[in-house]
């Protein structure tokens, strides 16, 4: 393994930079503008069962250092993923892919879980229940410990893959919520999604987004997601994902020094197409300028 490299749940990472779900599209789109292998992996856009349009617009708004979104889970649905978005994105990426999965039944998530195990390029299943973005489902089986566990043992009785449960910050312990989900049989946490949040129009007295709240994303996240995975990467002994709010590779050292073993980067790619990319290459001159030599060896060092 080179300074940069890390394992997540047995596959190695080249580096621990991954695109984080919905901020990445299937890949391919951002390969028009650089060669994405240079990444660890990337999460591809959140998938559920059958197709989602999504919530009505208007579904994105600014925040002071963040924004809001509440696009609602929009994909064309696990067949047609399969079918015409991962032939296409193996043609430009050639690891190991994230696939992210969503549901609103348990039995959505098992469907969804049996038919990406069978594809090749799919490393991860990444479980999202901690989306705030839908009704009904997501982040309902999120905030109780006992349906996120539900939800962790029906994806595992059906995949062979390793399974990381993507966890919500909407919660009053999330500890407790982590531990459920390792009991179940999680390979990996990720954490945290987006905080639910609300702007208002003060010309109209409304919402500002149709669906009322949304996700807060972006740089304020990024003491939030901080915390958050040092208290889990301390509950907990299998492998943490950090994200929230990172920016910059100074952001990747402060989550992997709180306990992280790899780290996704979210709202950055929408303002800047190539912020994986520069965090990737800017890495190695940070690690130099802290005193560090490889990247595993400062794992959860801020708790010891």
């Amino acid at each position: 393994m080179g300074r940069l490299s890390v394992d997540l749940c047995g596959i190695e990472l080249d580096n621990p930079i991954i695109p984080a779900s919905g901020t990445f599209g299937y890949g391919y789109e951002f390969a028009e503008l650089y060669d994405i292998n240079v990444l660890g992996t990337f999460s591809f856009k959140g998938t559920t069962l059958q197709p989602r349009y999504g919530n009505p617009t208007p579904r994105i708004a600014e925040t002071p250092s963040g924004m809001l979104n509440a696009v609602g889970l929009q994909n064309p649905g696990v067949e047609k993923v399969i079918a015409e978005e991962l032939p296409k994105l193996k043609r430009c990426f050639h690891k190991p892919v994230m696939a992210n999965i969503s549901g609103f039944s348990i039995e959505e998530y098992e469907a969804v879980s049996a038919l990406l195990d069978k594809e090749e390029q799919v490393g991860w299943l990444e479980v999202n229940i901690s989306c705030p973005n839908v009704h009904g489902g997501a982040m309902s089986f999120g905030t109780d410990p006992e349906s996120a566990a539900a939800v962790t043992r029906a994806v595992k009785a059906v995949t062979r893959k390793p399974v990381i449960v993507k966890l919500t910050p909407n919660v009053t312990d999330i500890c407790e919520i982590a531990r459920a989900c390792e009991a179940a049989g999680a390979d990996g946490l990720s954490l945290i999604n987006t905080l639910l949040c609300m702007r208002i129009d003060l010309k109209t007295k409304r919402p500002l987004l149709a669906n009322g709240t949304g996700g807060l994303s972006g740089p304020a996240l990024l003491p939030l997601a901080v915390r958050m995975v040092y208290q889990v990467a301390r509950a907990v002994r299998i492998p943490v994902v950090g994200l929230g709010g990172v920016s910059r590779a100074e952001d990747v050292l402060e989550l992997m020094l709180a306990g992280a073993t790899a780290v996704q980067v979210g709202a950055a790619n929408l303002v800047d197409p190539f912020a994986c990319k520069k965090i990737i290459e800017a890495l190695p001159e940070v690690m130099d300028r802290c005193g560090i030599d490889r990247l595993t060896d400062i794992i959860g060092q801020a708790a010891r």
